[in-house]
């Protein structure tokens, strides 16, 4: 699944793409993809120009005039391509937003798991999903003493811990064995165990991982790839994620994977020890 740096990449990419144009029609292919009413969906936003594209955690915010948002959820596998009226769809296009530029916003999802919502601006706050999340690990309020507060009140495993989107918003499988691996805490380690020294240097850990990730538009592990069908290449600078069996780049002991919390984890036995 898309993690931050991902979505944050398709964010830009869609903004240099259709910020700015007006949609003159809108097809829905697959209408359990849309979760608001359909036929709202499609006349609400026919005739309103995109204004931007916004983001919180994972999911992107489409803004239109007349202050409408389509609350996007890329999971598995959705892809946001441009690509002119005159092309053939290809496969697995189930949502199209035709531009006044002659081009076609095409919402691409082979596992067909991705979901949109239309709301008034303002209201995707309002709904369950987002409701909960954490803050942005770039966020003001994403400080060192929020941090330690919300592990420190959770028993479950570190890893675990970091991947509930409600204490901070973005983290998913490969970043938490990163930032673990860089902060040398093992995966398994009670959150409420890891010392405020550790969780100071894992919240820079954080935000300098995700950083260099968007930077480097992201990781492709899979099928990953931006709005400019570009994939990322911070697959080429991970440390421990999907190398189990190599060396540790830090100390050459033999990297490890292990289910934490049903999710496969790499670590090294040597640098991260349980506390």
């Amino acid at each position: 699944m898309p993690e931050l740096p991902e979505v944050e990449t398709v964010r830009r990419g869609l903004i240099k793409l259709v910020q700015g144009r007006t949609v003159k029609k809108v097809t829905v292919l697959y209408p359990k993809m849309i979760e608001s009413d359909l036929t709202e969906f499609v006349t609400q936003l026919t005739g309103k120009k995109i204004l931007t594209v916004d983001r919180r955690g994972k999911y992107l915010l489409l803004r239109f005039s007349g202050d409408l948002t389509v609350v996007s959820h890329l999971r598995m596998e959705g892809k946001y391509f441009v690509q002119p009226q005159t092309q053939p769809l290809e496969k697995h296009i189930h949502v199209v937003f035709d531009l006044d530029d002659g081009q076609q916003l095409r919402y691409n999802d082979s596992r067909k798991f991705g979901r949109m919502r239309l709301v008034q601006t303002g209201q995707e706050n309002d709904l369950k999903s987002l409701q909960k999340l954490g803050p942005e690990p770039f966020a003001p309020e994403f400080t060192v003493d929020y941090f330690a507060q919300a592990l420190h009140r959770r028993k479950k495993a570190i890893k675990t811990a970091l991947l509930d989107q409600t204490i901070v918003t973005g983290l998913g499988n490969i970043y938490v064995d990163e930032v673990l691996w860089m902060t040398k805490i093992h995966p398994e380690t009670p959150a409420n165990h890891v010392t405020r020294s550790e969780i100071t240097a894992l919240r820079q850990n954080i935000i300098a991982e995700l950083q260099r990730a968007i930077t480097a538009g992201g990781t492709t592990i899979r099928s990953y790839t931006d709005a400019f069908r570009n994939m990322g290449e911070f697959q080429f600078a991970l440390n421990v994620y999907g190398n189990d069996g190599h060396p540790c780049p830090r100390c050459g002991t033999i990297i490890e994977k292990i289910k934490v919390g049903q999710r496969g984890t790499h670590f090294c036995p040597q640098c991260q020890k349980v506390e």
